[in-house]
C-alpha cells in the first residue's frame, strides 16, 4: 500500500519519536499495519496544491 521498502518501516518505526503509520509489536520482529490505521495516516499527511500556499 505504501509501496517503500521495508527497511524504510524499520527506520521509522525506531525514530525517535516514531514516524509512519500507526503499528503492532506481535513479536521481536514482526509488526503488523492495520490497513484503516494506514489509510487514515495518509489522508493526514495529504497535501493539496491548490490550498498550499
Amino acid at each position: 500500500m505504501l509501496t517503500v521498502d521495508p527497511s524504510t518501516l524499520r527506520r521509522w518505526r525506531s525514530a525517535t519519536p516514531p514516524q509512519g503509520p500507526p503499528f503492532v509489536q506481535i513479536a521481536p520482529r514482526l509488526y503488523l499495519y492495520s490497513i484503516p490505521d494506514t489509510q487514515v495516516w495518509l489522508a493526514q499527511k495529504r497535501t493539496d496544491p491548490s490550498k498550499a500556499a
